[in-house]
């Protein structure tokens, strides 16, 4: 399995931060569920982190089975239709968004 994420480094502007949450809910999280093949969408939002370290206002994880699954739902209509609807989240950020993919391996908690 693999995990695709979009962080969203930077802020949200100031007093966007309930319109921000809201519009991802309403506008975005529709569109990615629609994603071909995605087993599993989290966005996570950014509340507190190491001091000094870089600002997270959100991440986007979409889970795939594979590589060529992951592929397939980013040559898709609906991920052309989400990247416009998210070019107008951005109106209310600051910052860049970058994507990675990591090989996911799951654990148990001991005890």
């Amino acid at each position: 399995m693999i995990v695709r994420y979009a962080l969203f480094e930077g802020e949200i502007h100031p007093g966007s931060e309930a319109e921000f949450r809201r519009f991802v809910k309403a506008r975005l999280v529709p569109l990615w569920t629609q994603f071909p093949g995605a087993q599993e969408i989290r966005v996570l939002d950014g509340t507190a982190r190491d001091e000094g370290a870089p600002v997270y206002a959100m991440v986007l994880a979409i889970r795939y089975p594979d590589m060529a699954t992951c592929e397939r739902a980013l040559e898709s209509s609906v991920r052309f239709e989400s990247r416009e609807v998210t070019g107008e989240l951005l109106k209310m950020f600051t910052g860049r968004v970058h994507h990675h993919v990591f090989d996911m391996n799951e654990y148990a908690p001991a005890g």
